[in-house]
């Protein structure tokens, strides 16, 4: 049975995922960020993880160019800092809080944890880049629930299916 990439898209969306936003900085400091699924935990030893960043976005160049970024899981309560950082042509950071992580990269406030990643390697994969990364730091900020992302639609852990 072949499918078609609507017919793709429709049956990976049955596939339950955490929401990111993957943030990182170039040279002079300007701040990027990018909302994303594909992320996933590669190794405990050594920590290792991975996310896959589309080859089309405006900030793949400064992912790039970068040697690290941060991953930010987003709280059941960030639908709207989902929404933004994958909207187009916007100051993404512009209201949003934010700090700065012991390795100068951005991290959203109000997370439900944040991962400090190096990156170790880069490897093609289709349209997107996949970068696997070491983790350095990280740390569990809050104890709400994740942000799901099914069958095309925002959901939390308790919503009725």
């Amino acid at each position: 049975m072949s499918l078609d990439s609507k017919d793709l898209r429709n049956m990976l969306g049955r596939f339950a995922t955490g929401v990111t936003v993957i943030t990182t900085q170039d040279k002079d400091g300007q701040k990027y960020g990018i909302t994303a699924n594909a992320f996933t935990s590669v190794s405990l030893d050594p920590p290792l993880v991975l996310v896959c960043i589309d080859r089309n976005a405006q900030c793949y160049p400064c992912f790039e160019e970068s040697k690290g970024f941060v991953v930010n899981i987003l709280s059941h309560k960030q639908e709207e800092i989902s929404r933004r950082f994958a909207t187009k042509g916007i100051d993404k950071f512009e209201g949003i809080g934010w700090r700065a992580a012991p390795n100068g990269l951005p991290f959203i406030e109000g997370v439900v944890g944040h991962v400090e990643c190096k990156v170790v390697a880069r490897h093609e994969g289709g349209d997107h880049t996949i970068y696997l990364a070491e983790v350095v730091a990280g740390s569990i900020s809050n104890n709400d629930e994740p942000l799901l992302f099914f069958r095309g639609k925002y959901h939390r852990l308790g919503d009725a299916l």
